[in-house]
C-alpha cells in the first residue's frame, strides 16, 4: 500500500509517494532533518541546496563505513535508500540519465 509523505525541509515543500509503511517514512525524515541540522552546524554552510548535497554524502560515506567496520547494512537498507532517493530524484524532476 502507497503512503503520502509531505516533506518540508531547508524551506522546500514536496509530497512523495513510497510503499513504505507511514512510521518507517517519518522516521527516515526524521533521521535526515537531523542529518540536516548536524551538517548546518558543524560546516557553517549557508545555501540551503549545498547542505542538502553535503548531508547526502556525508551520509552515503557512514553508510559506506559501517560497510568496512563489518557492520551489518543489509541489502534490503540499501536498496530502501536507493529507492527512496529516486523519488526524490523524481520529485525534484532530476532525471537520474542526466545527472
Amino acid at each position: 500500500m502507497a503512503n503520502v509523505l509531505s516533506l518540508d525541509i531547508l524551506g522546500t515543500s514536496f509530497t512523495i509517494t513510497a510503499d513504505e509503511d507511514e512510521s518507517y517514512l517519518q522516521e527516515v525524515l526524521s533521521q535526515y532533518r537531523e542529518a540536516v541540522e548536524n551538517t548546518q552546524s558543524i560546516s557553517g554552510i549557508t545555501d540551503k541546496l549545498n547542505i542538502a548535497i553535503l548531508t547526502g554524502f556525508l551520509l552515503c560515506d557512514e553508510i559506506n563505513k559501517m560497510r568496512l567496520r563489518g557492520e551489518s547494512v543489509s541489502l534490503e537498507l540499501e536498496e530502501r535508500t536507493q529507492n527512496l532517493i529516486a523519488k526524490l530524484d523524481q520529485a525534484f524532476g532530476k532525471n537520474p540519465a542526466n545527472g
